[in-house]
Order: structure tokens, then sequence, then C-alpha cells
């Protein structure tokens, strides 16, 4: 039986650390003197008021999830706190539809940064700072942040974690959950304030620099300016960036052992890491030498443009320092390529993620090798460990989730009159959570505003299931899940 008053009792304290996000972005509106200080006063009265609702709700709730809880919790988790979080949009005014409105913040909170305003540089600041709070938020988990914060609050925290974290296999660097997720956002702050730092040395104000930090270790690329880091034609800017995304597609687990405790060798032993580093180096040299031979590129030019677009697709930030749509078609293939593979699970990236490239390639081999000798025993081996035949099973069902999401969702664009292009590249990108600008990618000729709405509410649960990885939504609509036993 699902326990419904634990779950509101959560989500009511949940919804209070989003008022409090709230009030942060309405003291830099008073700051600023703009117009959105009512909008964001009155949003963070309607979410504050509705999360005392939820507490009353779940007054008198035990403190222990069962699976099924922990599911349904955070699948409601990302969508609640979607809802209260378009109303800053709305009530200001800066987005009207509610429509528009839900699709812009549930990109946010899953990091997916695909918007519908098409010019941000007239919004002001607060709600700037908003967009970019979201996705920083969302970046490792709305729930996960709550077990860091506030282990007391989330009984059974080792479900909740398993129904939120990416990847198919969820590693641990403490015995205690709480203190591996304290030590993992403190990681992450770690690298949004070094990042925030190295931009403000670099050039950039401290509120571009806030803001551009809090979306590249996020790696969810809103943008305050138009034209993203290509506003300011600054190598600095793009190498400082290039460097924070690429950090942030590393698993956190690894990055805080190799990093932060020293253990260098431990990154270059590390499957999934080296197949990561690998497949930048080769995809970035196959577009240097392309742009440098092709589009008379000098080569510092060629080199920097294609590993910033390379390490901006696969860890699925979608910031952008040059214009992919004047490249040549090459090009776009190993974007694409690279866009779908992801970065290191248990990282702030999207995608299929490496560690299941890894697992996938290695079944292939094991495969060939059985043709030759039929009864040899040939287990999947990651970093010395046997993987279970129960994560094998796994891995497949996800990959053909994944792929029948992609071409599901391309049918039901081309069906709608969008070209073939645009539509693998949207139904990729929102189930990747990479979402990069229609008005500068792929050859488009649409923006994510001219969309028809029905397909923006299609592409907020593909958004959402990207995010939780698929599985944890899916199982939501299954007999099993919501019978009493």
């Amino acid at each position: 039986m699902i326990n419904f008053r634990i779950i509101s009792k959560i989500i009511g304290s949940l919804l209070f650390i989003e008022a409090l996000f709230m009030s942060l972005c309405a003291a830099l509106a008073f700051y600023y003197h703009e117009e959105d200080q009512i909008a964001f006063l009155m949003s963070l009265l309607i979410t504050f008021g509705s999360g005392f609702l939820f507490l009353l709700l779940g007054r008198s709730s035990d403190n222990s999830l069962s699976r099924k809880d922990a599911y349904l919790l955070v699948t409601a988790t990302w969508i609640i706190f979607s809802l209260f979080g378009m109303f800053p949009f709305l009530i200001h005014g800066s987005i009207t539809n509610l429509t528009d409105a839900y699709f812009e913040t549930m990109s946010g909170f899953t990091t997916t940064g695909a918007s519908i305003i098409d010019d941000v540089e007239v919004l002001p600041h607060g709600i700037l700072f908003w967009r970019s709070l979201m996705q920083w938020i969302g970046g490792l988990g709305i729930v996960f942040f709550t077990i860091a914060i506030l282990p007391s609050l989330v009984g059974g925290s080792v479900k909740v974690f398993a129904a939120e974290a990416t990847g198919p296999v969820k590693a641990k660097m403490h015995p205690r959950l709480t203190t591996t997720a304290k030590w993992i956002w403190s990681i992450y702050l770690l690298l949004t304030v070094a990042c925030c730092v190295a931009f403000w040395l670099a050039g950039m104000s401290w509120f571009e620099a806030t803001n551009y930090s809090m979306t590249t270790t996020a790696t969810g690329g809103f943008s305050i300016h138009n034209d993203s880091l290509a506003f300011f034609h600054n190598t600095d800017i793009d190498y400082i960036a290039i460097v924070f995304q690429f950090l942030a597609g590393i698993n956190f687990t690894l990055l805080y052992t190799s990093i932060f405790k020293g253990r260098f060798g431990t990154l270059f032993r590390n499957s999934e890491f080296k197949l990561y580093f690998s497949i930048v180096l080769l995809a970035t040299a196959a577009i240097t030498a392309v742009l440098f031979t092709q589009l008379g590129y000098g080569m510092e030019e060629a080199f920097r443009s294609g590993l910033f677009q390379v390490v901006s697709f696969m860890t699925t930030t979608g910031i952008f320092s040059d214009d992919v749509a004047q490249w040549p078609h090459i090009t776009w293939i190993i974007l694409g390529a690279v866009m779908f593979t992801g970065a290191c699970a248990g990282s702030t990236s999207g995608g299929f993620k490496c560690i299941r490239t890894v697992m996938t390639l290695k079944t292939l081999r094991n495969n060939f090798r059985q043709i030759l000798h039929p009864n040899a025993v040939l287990p999947v081996k990651i970093n010395g460990q046997s993987v279970p035949q129960a994560r094998m099973v796994s891995l497949f069902a996800f990959f053909t989730l994944f792929m029948l999401m992609i071409l599901v969702t391309a049918a039901i664009m081309l069906l709608s009159g969008i070209d073939m292009i645009n539509s693998i590249v949207i139904a990729l990108s929102c189930v990747s959570n990479i979402g990069p600008s229609l008005s500068t990618d792929i050859g488009a000729n649409i923006t994510w505003s001219g969309m028809p709405e029905y397909l923006k509410w299609i592409l907020c649960l593909l958004m959402l299931m990207g995010r939780l990885e698929i599985m944890t939504v899916l199982v939501l609509f299954t007999r099993s899940f919501w019978k009493e036993n």
C-alpha cells in the first residue's frame, strides 16, 4: 500500500526549501529594484503556503519509505517542483502561457536547457538567476539534496537514492548514505565556487560568473545572454568552461577519490573514465581536422572550438561558443554520437552514460569470443568486478526503452510537420537532457517556442524520464506497482 502521508510530508518540506531558494531571487530583485519583486514575493507565499498544506496532510506519518513510496516520491517531487517553479515566470509576465512556463521550468530542473524564451537579455536579474538556480538545484537531484541537508526527513534514503541517482551502478564513498550525499554536494559546491571565481578573473561580472558557473557545473546550459558564451569572445572563458564541464561530467565519487584524496591513478584505471576521456580526445581531433582543413580555422581556434562543442555535447550541457549549423555535416554526426553517449554515471550529465557503453562493448566482445569458445564462461567485468546478470538485463532493457523513446518521439515530430533532422535532434536532446538551442543547432529553422503545445507537454515528460533514467517514471504506469502486495 502506498504511504501517501509520508510522501505528502516530504513534499511539503521540499516546497519550503524551494520557497527558500525563491527568497534569494526575491532579494536579488529588490537589490536591483526591478519589476519582478512582486512576482517572487507572491510565488514565495504560494509555495510556502502549499508546503504547509502538504505538511498538514502528512501529519502523524511514520518516517519510513518503501521502495514503491520512494519511486512515487521522486517522480512526484520533480513534477510538483516544476509546477511551483513556473509561478515567477507567469506572475511576472516573462512567460504568459502555462505550457511554456512549465516547459521552461521542467527544462531547468532536469538540466535540459531547452528554452522557449527567445530573448533572455530583456529579463530582470531575479528571473535570470532563478533559471540558473533551477538547473543548479536539479544538477545532482532535488531529493538527493534533501538527504544531504535533512537526512532525518527522508526515511529509506537508500531507496530514494536508487530512484533518483543516474547510472546502473550507484557507488558510495561512505557506508552512511547521508555522509556520501554531504561529500558529493560539497564537491559540487566547491566546483561551482571555483568555476565562478575563474569566470570572474577571466573578465565576467560577479552576476555573470555566478549564473554561468551554476549552469556549467550543473551541465544545464541556460544562459543569460542570447549568444551563450560566444557573447564574450574570450578564449580564457572558453577554456575555463571546457575544464569545468569536463569535471562535472566525471563520476563525483571517482572525482572525490582521485582529486580530493590525491589518488590520481584511479582516474586512468577506471574503465568508464578511460572511455569518456578517449571519446573526447578522438571526437575533438576529428572535428579539429575538419574545421582546420575545410573551414579555414586556425589550428588553435579549430582545436578550442571543436573541444568546446564536444565537451558541451557529451556532458549534455548545451552551451555553445560557435555556430555548429555552419559546420560540415560530418561534424553533426560526431556531435550526435557523443550527445547520445553522454558522460559518466554519478555526474550531473545526461545521456546513455559511458558506463553503459563500456558494459555494452564488453558484452559484444564476449559474444564474439563465445562463437569461438562455446563452452567458455565469460563474465563482464568493470574495474575488476563482475557485473551481475540482473544488471546486464537492466542494461539492455534501458537501451531498448531509450531507443524506443527517441524513435516514437521523432515519429510524432515528423507527423507534426517537423523535418527529419530536427525531429531526431529534438527527441535525442530531450531524452539525453542536453537541449541545445535550436536556433543555432544542426541546421534548425524553428525554435522551442514555435512548437505546438501538445509537443511541449510530450517533451516535458521526455525530459523528466530522461533525467530520472526512464524506469523510475515508467514503473508508475505498471499494474504491479499499484497492487497492494
